[in-house]
């Protein structure tokens, strides 16, 4: 476990990923390490599905975002309010709360920390606005030699129920699609999550293991 030793010995969080098809001995290697082992199942949408069209609450957009978006501090902030509670039930936090979080990653360079990939085109971020312009939902991709994985899909507590976060995710599939991606997967925790998806087209494919207390991936 040479790269969990290197792990501890710089101090950063200990994480792992992998499919559990591919390496099967690796879990029993690293629950001997005394970590504890998640399973997220995979999904990948078939390249010739066609999305079916999302509906928006009145007023509500989304865009992708570049570098230089105003909205880039708050659409940041957004999933850690999104994922404080795994619940997908309506929550308090709402706007004030967002503007809370999106000062103090400005105050701690997050914001711009993240600026350089949005700029390369290496992380592509798109969130719906609610009327006034608040993030109500985000979800991200990382294209690679034409596979990506959408993650980090959130919405904000006081907005659930509205359909926002499959919308988000339909439209990350689209934005994907349109820029030569081929592949396109993700995992999920919930099975109402699941459900969701497969509406999109999504279809089960395999399985991804990963440490179950290193950080979420929600940039």
């Amino acid at each position: 476990m040479s790269r969990l030793s290197r792990q501890r010995e710089l101090g950063v969080p200990e994480a792992f990923e992998w499919l559990a098809e591919v390496t099967p001995s690796l879990r029993g290697r690293i629950e001997e390490a005394g970590l504890l082992v998640a399973e997220r199942p995979l999904m990948v949408l078939d390249p010739h599905h066609p999305l079916p069209p999302q509906r928006l609450p009145h007023g509500v957009t989304i865009r992708a975002l570049d570098a230089g978006d105003p909205a880039l501090p708050a659409v940041l902030a957004l999933p850690g309010l999104a994922f404080a509670d795994e619940s997908t039930a309506l929550g308090p936090a709402g706007r004030v709360e967002l503007e809370a979080a999106a000062e103090k990653l400005m105050a701690d360079s997050t914001v711009a920390t993240i600026r350089p990939s949005l700029r390369a085109g290496h992380k592509t971020l798109a969130a719906a606005f609610g009327p006034d312009g608040t993030p109500l939902a985000v979800g991200h991709y990382h294209p690679a030699n034409g596979a990506t994985e959408i993650g980090g899909i959130g919405t904000l507590p006081a907005a659930r129920r509205q359909g926002l976060g499959s919308a988000v995710m339909a439209a990350l599939a689209t934005h994907a699609r349109d820029h030569g991606v081929r592949t396109v997967f993700l995992a999920y925790a919930q099975e109402a999550v699941a459900r969701i998806y497969a509406r999109l087209g999504f279809r089960p494919a395999g399985t991804t293991l990963l440490i179950a207390n290193q950080p979420a991936r929600g940039q």
